[in-house]
């Protein structure tokens, strides 16, 4: 299949922008964004009263001569977890909570590194300055003890102000990268023109403005997305835009999408290995994370499509069984905690790929494709899959 220097025939993009037109008929009809969707954000005034409201509290428990506590939602629980085809995983409005209490030997020290992080993040409020994840593990790296202690505090913070993180003015290092046709102008006033060539950019940590493009393809990890980018493809199915978490999205990245979903509306498939852990990192895209619940209005894009690489691809294909790996004991386990998640009972093709893979015992790597041909995959896979309509 050729393609000219700059992208295919508009009509090459027949059936993506069929597809298109019925997402935005979904939404007219009010039944595919959430109420008041898009991403919402806190005024610095409202949360500076939080905080506030907060500290209040464990003032007046003290004048009592009590020992103050926070109270936080269990974002560990599936049972504080429903599920809504137009928003993904969200926590319900009355979920169980659990205390760190500060006369508990087991959550005192929890308890003064969560006061000690609503205290930074009020003064980076109040003084309209930001900071990352990173700098704040480094004020005091001894105390904290590691980076993951640090992230978990801020997303109880987040979870317990019901404010979403972004606005807590604390960034995450962005890992992710993009590339194609989108020019944006990041919150400093730079502006930044991604290509289509071999290279990438970060992913921001926020953006005003964004150009269009006919479709956005989610690439699971970094060494698709880097082969794609050599073999051409962004100039080949220009005007198009290619994002990477590099596996698990950060934040940023997940935000990005988001955005671009809410500015444009315009389809978002996802392309991941034919593994367990390749369709729940799509699922984090599409659904959200148990985790991050409390935020999902702020991050899911439900309208997300499985472009590949699917179960039943393996066999339409021919790929030989010497380049399948057997799932594991872990795979398995995580296969069956997919297929009992909620937002596969709306999705039954989604289900039977997941069948056929549990049926084989197998899993495949997106580079498998190479048996086929070494640039199989950017020349005539994601091709016939976009020209044909070959997502689920």
């Amino acid at each position: 299949m050729a393609f000219a220097p700059m992208g295919p025939e508009a009509s090459f993009f027949a059936v993506v922008d069929q597809h298109k037109a019925s997402l935005l008929a979904t939404l007219s009809r009010g039944g595919g964004e959430p109420a008041g969707g898009g991403t919402r954000l806190a005024s610095s005034s409202e949360v500076l009263a939080s905080i506030e409201s907060v500290i209040q509290d464990i003032i007046t428990s003290v004048a009592r001569n009590e020992a103050p506590a926070f109270t936080i939602d269990n974002r560990s629980s599936w049972e504080n977890i429903k599920f809504e085809d137009s928003v993904g995983l969200q926590m319900v409005s009355h979920c169980t909570t659990r205390k760190i209490k500060s006369d508990s030997p087991k959550s005192v020290k929890n308890f003064a590194l969560i006061l000690k992080i609503l205290s930074m993040i009020y003064k980076l409020v109040q003084s309209n300055t930001y900071a990352t994840k990173r700098d704040i593990y480094y004020t005091d790296s001894q105390l904290f003890g590691n980076q993951t202690v640090v992230d978990n505090i801020i997303n109880d913070i987040s979870c317990m102000l019901k404010v979403p993180r972004m606005s807590l003015h604390i960034l995450s290092t962005s890992k992710g990268l993009i590339a194609g046709n989108l020019r944006y102008m990041e919150e400093d006033g730079t502006r930044v023109h991604c290509t289509c060539g071999s290279t990438a950019v970060a992913v921001p940590s926020n953006i005003q403005g964004i150009q269009n493009a006919k479709f956005l393809l989610i690439v699971e990890k970094d060494a698709t997305f880097q082969r794609l980018l050599d073999d051409n493809f962004c100039n080949r199915m220009s005007p198009c835009i290619m994002v990477t978490g590099k596996g698990v999205p950060d934040l940023n990245t997940r935000l990005l999408v988001k955005k671009l979903w809410d500015t444009f509306h315009i389809p978002v498939f996802a392309l991941v290995d034919a593994d367990p852990h390749g369709i729940e990192i799509m699922c984090i895209y599409k659904y959200g994370s148990k985790a991050m619940s409390f935020e999902a209005h702020n991050l899911t894009v439900p309208a997300i499509r499985w472009l590949g690489l699917l179960p039943s691809d393996i066999k339409r294909l021919n790929i030989p069984r010497d380049t399948l790996i057997p799932l594991t004991k872990r795979d398995q386990m995580k296969l069956d905690s997919v297929l009992k998640r909620p937002y596969i009972t709306c999705q039954p093709f989604w289900r039977k790929e997941m069948e056929i893979m549990a049926d084989s015992k197998m899993k495949a790597e997106i580079q498998a494709l190479t048996f086929l041909s070494s640039d199989y995959l950017s020349r005539v896979y994601l091709p016939n899959k976009l020209k044909f309509g070959g997502w689920i």
